[in-house]
């Protein structure tokens, strides 16, 4: 399998540390790639120029974090990130939509901040930034239905994920304050090899 992939993508960071709870992350050929290059090779394999994109073995392009980490979830026999059916699937995929949903916002408000300072806009920062701290106030009211560091689920990975991007790019603005609940789970669960072996560029 070939992974077209960015470091610094949250999205990215949730599928590799997917492949790495399953055991597949040996599988997985990573691929660096610039969407924003208009002659790139990913615009001829994903017509959203998007990554995480997934070149798999039998010749299958798939796209979008959600597809890709229930795909390598798929092809392993243990124990699932995403359960089958019931109650705990529903709670699991919504926390993953959660975890997506910051890392959407953050990822919005990164590229705002890239633009001339002339075009930014303020108010639309601040709605992202909004969204993002209104999830943590929500997950901070549901953190003890968050999975217990030992037994991950993809809604607690891609939590996880958003967490260690809001570190990344805006460390300033200390999502953990007011959170203990939150707080407590993330020191836990940031403890797993999968979670360190993804660590986003120092620079």
């Amino acid at each position: 399998m070939k992974l077209r992939y960015s470091q610094s993508s949250p999205f990215v960071r949730k599928v590799l540390m997917v492949a790495h709870e399953v055991g597949l992350a040996d599988r997985i050929e990573l691929s660096p790639i610039d969407v924003w290059s208009p002659d790139s090779a990913i615009v001829r394999e994903n017509p959203l120029s998007k990554i995480p994109t997934l070149l798999t073995d039998d010749g299958m392009v798939l796209f979008d974090s959600p597809v890709i980490a229930e795909y390598l979830d798929s092809l392993h026999a243990g124990r699932k990130l995403i359960p089958a059916t019931g109650p705990v699937r529903w709670m699991v995929l919504r926390q993953q939509a959660l975890g997506d949903g910051i890392c959407d916002a953050a990822v919005l408000r990164r590229l705002e901040g890239l633009r001339p300072a002339a075009l930014r806009s303020a108010e639309w920062d601040s709605r992202q930034r909004a969204a993002i701290f209104r999830a943590f106030d929500r997950l901070e009211v549901e953190a003890g239905d968050l999975p217990e560091p030992d037994s991950p689920t993809v809604g607690g990975l891609a939590i996880l994920s958003a967490m260690g991007y809001m570190d990344f790019r805006f460390a300033h603005e200390p999502w953990r304050t007011g959170r203990p609940g939150l707080a407590h789970w993330f020191e836990s669960a940031s403890k797993r090899q999968s979670f360190l072996a993804t660590l986003p560029p120092t620079e």
